[in-house]
């Protein structure tokens, strides 16, 4: 029987030779098995093949499972990849709902799930050709894909930018819009997580909460932003504002 080459996408020793050894002892297979210590490494194997089977980790160093996928999908959309994750968070599945290529045979497996589970899961993406999708992470699909509690671009734009601190004066500098315009994209974004100011207004309250803080909170707990992805968004801001800077010879 000729051995079926597999990458494992997995900086984490232990979660790579649990899943090392659960892909040995598939009795439907015989598997050779790669490791790639992070997404760089995983697209540099992936590419030399012509049709990559990959089971890959999102947080990882350097290049994310999601844009590993992303990068790997543009050259090779018949790549097929089970993303493994113990994080089931709203931003990535908006973010691969938005990469998946039509067509496309692929799967997301929480980390949690039994041996036997996540054996299936990977064999039926890898072996089967048929997707599989862990029944917790279609439950945010749905969420995430609502018209009226997913959010649009924009308005995950608007809560990025809120979230890394920024003024209404400064987001409409970075998104060139007007004062206006920014109100306007956080109002719609407060609307979509269910921020009510007027429902806890009184004489003796007054305002209950600052709206912008309270997104944030909603957000951090609907899984739309996280201290992984935050660090990502800043290292991008801080770009920006370097060339902001010199754009207005700011010191």
């Amino acid at each position: 029987m000729e051995k079926i080459r597999v990458i494992i996408a997995e900086d984490n020793p232990r979660d790579y030779e649990f899943l090392e050894q659960l892909l040995h002892n598939s009795s439907e297979a015989e598997f050779d098995i790669v490791r790639a210590a992070d997404g760089d490494a995983a697209l540099q194997l992936a590419q030399k093949m012509e049709n990559p089977l990959v089971v890959s980790d999102i947080q990882m160093p350097g290049l994310n499972g999601i844009d590993f996928a992303k990068t790997l999908w543009k050259e090779k959309p018949q790549a097929r990849i089970v993303f493994w994750s113990q994080f089931k968070d709203e931003m990535y599945i908006r973010a691969l709902l938005k990469i998946v290529p039509p067509e496309t045979v692929y799967g997301y497996i929480l980390k949690s799930n039994t041996a036997e589970r996540i054996a299936a899961a990977v064999t039926t993406v890898l072996l089967d050709e048929q997707c599989w999708i862990d029944p917790e992470v279609r439950k945010v699909q749905g969420r995430s894909g609502h018209t009226q509690t997913g959010l649009s671009d924009i308005e995950f734009e608007a809560l990025i930018d809120i979230s890394l601190g920024l003024t209404d004066n400064l987001i409409a500098q970075r998104r060139y819009l007007s004062r206006r315009g920014v109100q306007s994209r956080l109002n719609s974004l407060y609307n979509k997580l269910c921020i009510d100011q007027e429902q806890f207004q009184s004489e003796k309250v007054g305002d209950a909460f600052n709206p912008r803080n309270r997104a944030v909170a909603v957000a951090i707990n609907r899984g739309l932003i996280n201290s992984f992805a935050m660090e990502h968004e800043e290292a991008q801001l801080q770009q920006w504002l370097e060339t902001f800077k010199k754009r207005n010879k700011i010191a």
